[in-house]
């Protein structure tokens, strides 16, 4: 069964031309850290029983590429964007941001009812970049080299990480995965 999730999104990511992006802009850059400022937007979440990034992975992956790819009261396929968020809190919650084109009141209800929206608003966080296949090993690493990093600065953060991972499975090199945590 993943196997065909994994073949449905590669093929519907080698035909589209581009993915619309989470957007925000940089207001800083130091030491391998960019304070960001991300816009609002929408999202389609799910949460997730307690434990890592390791073991809710997929299962929160399928569920949510389960809704886009027609898994909804109307049959629809619904856009990818990127990046996958997954915010590192128990219980974690994985994120598809919504296409910006798409108003809530749009979105087709999910055949699934432990799929909800969040709507977040326009945010600062910090961000550390790493590459290569995420785990809950490098993501825990990078949490607490981008910790290190703020209190040498002196940049308050509320304690609220995510990883974001930005490319689809079938990438093999140059992949790009983040850290992140809201400032406060």
């Amino acid at each position: 069964m993943i196997l065909l999730w994994i073949a449905l999104f590669i093929i519907r990511n080698m035909s589209s031309l581009s993915v619309e992006p989470y957007g925000y802009r940089v207001e800083s850059s130091t030491d391998g850290i960019e304070i960001r400022v991300y816009d609002a937007a929408l999202f389609s979440s799910v949460k997730l029983p307690k434990g890592t990034y390791d073991e809710h992975v997929s299962r929160g992956f399928r569920t949510l590429a389960g809704y886009i790819f027609g898994g909804n009261e109307n049959n629809e396929s619904i856009a990818m964007t990127s990046p996958v968020m997954m915010e590192l809190d128990t219980p974690m919650v994985m994120s598809f941001m919504v296409p910006k084109e798409r108003a809530r009141t749009s979105m087709p209800k999910p055949k699934d009812p432990s799929i909800y929206f969040t709507e977040k608003p326009v945010i600062r966080m910090a961000a550390i970049r790493f590459g290569g296949w995420a785990n809950e090993k490098k993501i825990q690493e990078y949490k607490n080299t981008l910790v290190r990093k703020l209190e040498a600065q002196g940049i308050a953060h509320t304690g609220k990480f995510a990883f974001l991972g930005y490319n689809p499975p079938y990438r093999l090199i140059n992949r790009r995965n983040e850290v992140v945590v809201e400032l406060k």
